[in-house]
């Protein structure tokens, strides 16, 4: 798990406790003893091939008092001061200590909303659901959280000529891609997504191309694009923007943060997650777990993992005890586009973050997906596909019991439901395959005559 490590003292030479300085580095979560500077332009840990993440001196971070960083916390949140205005900047020390302030690349993003979903909860029997709109930033998705912190370093490494960047890189099922973009636009960086072709919606589509990436459009699935995009990031120049880059889920951990934040440093009982590469998993725990170890908390909430049916490896792995590791699936068709992942690459991330947080997955349908969304939308959200995965699955575990009536529960939602007109369309049509809409609401046609719209207003 991120931010676990106290101190590492082959990593620097031993300071007086007064003068440390804020620091992170790249260690391998098997357990290696490898470390590696936070610009690093590896991705795995070149002894084992495991997967990096980012630690923290956390003695250092400890000098100052949990109430000092709640209270410091809470005076840069949403302030004007560069950068720590930012809801992942205003936790600078937490996240990229080391980035520079002029070098910081950020759109204002977190500071995202939670929203009391209190009629739909009340139809659930909750009466205390609330939804974290994610969505309601720079490019509409909780991407933008992790990638302010990627290209920051990686306009770090380019001002300071230390590695020839040429371009940054990332496969992506839409939302990935829009936020690349647009971070690089704002700092001259060139980038490149490579899409599977006619899997993701026009209005993501639409985003990296108006802010100047290169779009490759390729006849395969995510996991296609995501294989080549690896081999692409092993040529000179070529930077790796994928989860599996850990700067990412730096940035991404600041939601749970954030979330405690919000509710004046109390922790939900319940956060439940929408998961296809399963790096926001990971990032949340960690998020979670320098909290508690850093003195903020004191418990830990249990998480929920939400798959799609039809893109569902951790939930088949969950359901043998995670026994045998991960058996990557073909991911079938889904409207939860962003999620539509079959060998994420995630995975060992999510699996030590559910069985330290007695964490449960499950899986929701189309049927399930987008009959919740609408229950929702009729609340005052407007749902996107993946986080009508999320409410799909929170029904379930009302439903069987799992989550308690009295209980705190948080719904991550991921992305902007303006990003998926489709499925809003087609549902309201009738027209999205394998599933029959219980709340159709259709647009009634009318000629302009007052007592025609009189009579259609008195007969609803």
């Amino acid at each position: 798990m991120s931010s676990t490590i106290d101190s590492d003292p082959a990593h620097a030479a031993p300071v007086a406790a007064s003068d440390r300085r804020h620091r992170a580095w790249l260690r391998c979560i098997e357990g290696c003893p490898t470390t590696l500077p936070l610009d690093s332009t590896i991705y795995r840990c070149p002894t084992c091939d495991g997967l990096l993440e980012v630690a923290h001196d956390l003695d250092a971070l400890r000098l100052r008092s949990p109430a000092a960083w709640m209270k410091l916390f809470d005076d840069r949140y949403k302030r004007t001061l560069w950068p720590y205005g930012s809801g992942v900047w205003g936790k600078k020390e937490w996240v990229a200590p080391e980035v520079e302030d002029q070098n910081v690349v950020s759109l204002d993003e977190g500071g995202t909303n939670l929203f009391w979903a209190e009629r739909y909860g009340r139809k659930l029997g909750l009466s205390d659901l609330w939804v974290k709109q994610c969505g309601n930033s720079h490019t509409g998705s909780f991407k933008d959280l992790g990638m302010t912190v990627l290209v920051s370093v990686v306009n770090q490494l380019i001002r300071q000529g230390t590695h020839p960047i040429h371009a940054v890189v990332c496969a992506s099922t839409g939302d990935t891609s829009a936020s690349l973009a647009a971070y690089c636009a704002v700092a001259g960086i060139p980038a490149v997504v490579l899409l599977p072709r006619g899997k993701i919606s026009t209005a993501q589509m639409v985003q990296p191309l108006a802010n100047g990436a290169m779009v490759l459009a390729l006849d395969t699935d995510f996991d296609g694009c995501m294989e080549i995009v690896q081999r692409l990031a092993e040529e000179p120049g070529i930077y790796l923007a994928n989860s599996m880059n850990p700067l990412r889920l730096e940035g991404q951990k600041t939601i749970a943060i954030e979330i405690v934040q919000q509710f004046d440093w109390e922790v939900p009982d319940w956060v439940v997650i929408p998961g296809g590469n399963l790096g926001n998993v990971s990032a949340l725990g960690a998020g979670l777990l320098m909290m508690q170890e850093l003195g903020l908390i004191g418990k830990l909430p249990r998480i929920a993992v939400a798959q799609a049916a039809a893109a569902n490896p951790l939930y088949r792995s969950y359901l043998k005890g995670f026994e045998g590791g991960l058996r990557p699936v073909v991911a079938g068709a889904t409207q939860a586009t962003a999620i539509r992942i079959g060998n994420p690459v995630s995975y060992p991330r999510a699996v030590r973050t559910l069985q330290r947080f007695n964490g449960v997955v499950e899986q929701a349908t189309e049927d399930e997906l987008a009959q919740a969304a609408a229950r929702a939308d009729l609340a005052g959200l407007f749902t996107d596909p993946h986080t009508g995965v999320a409410l799909a699955v929170l029904e379930k575990l009302v439903a069987n019991r799992t989550i308690q009536p009295g209980e705190r529960v948080i719904v991550i939602s991921t992305a902007n439901g303006l990003k998926f007109p489709e499925f809003k369309i087609k549902y309201h049509e009738g027209a999205l395959a394998g599933v029959r809409p219980l709340l159709v609401n259709r647009p009634v046609e009318l000629p302009p005559d007052y007592d025609a719209v009189r009579k259609a207003v008195f007969d609803r």
